[in-house]
């Protein structure tokens, strides 16, 4: 009887194929009425057992989470849990280490670069500003403003008059 009880409890659902050969196949003219009697009352009391196995894993699950409450645990911290486990244990790998490691000293080479070049720029300017040509331009564009406000003063003031 065990053995054939073991029989009936299978891992695995059933899958789409065998439904549908179960479901398509007409057993019904092959069997007794005492037959069909039975097999209606074992369905009968399969889908009893279901349901009570339903109920039985719903009280489960709510006694679980029960649990949980009380102990203040619940989805958030879970999750904040797994998180912080998973980080600490990608920090301690040894390629993280390394790319670290990598990534610090480019960055650490990559800011001494960029100042290195911001002096440079900065004393090239300096260089510029202070060579003749510069000087020349520097002139040349202050005579030109003085000149445009001349000219516009000028110009707003005979403007005024007519008025």
């Amino acid at each position: 009887m065990e053995a054939q009880a073991q029989g009936l409890l299978e891992t695995e659902p059933l899958q789409g194929r065998d439904e549908d050969a179960v479901t398509s196949a007409d057993f019904s003219s092959m069997l007794s009425e005492e037959e069909k009697e039975e097999l209606k009352a074992e369905l009968v009391q399969l889908e009893d057992e279901i349901t009570t196995l339903r109920q039985v894993l719903s009280a489960k699950e709510r006694h679980l989470v029960e649990i949980k409450q009380k102990l203040g645990m619940n989805l958030m911290n879970e999750l904040k849990q797994n998180f912080s486990k998973s980080w600490h244990d990608m920090q301690t790998t040894t390629a993280y280490k390394k790319t670290h490691e990598t990534l610090s000293h480019a960055g650490q080479k990559a800011t001494a670069a960029f100042s290195n070049v911001g002096t440079a720029i900065s004393k090239k300017f300096g260089d510029m500003r202070n060579s003749p040509t510069f000087k020349s331009f520097e002139e040349r564009v202050e005579t030109t403003v003085t000149s445009l406000k001349v000219f516009f003063r000028r110009r707003s003031y005979e403007e005024a008059k007519e008025e």
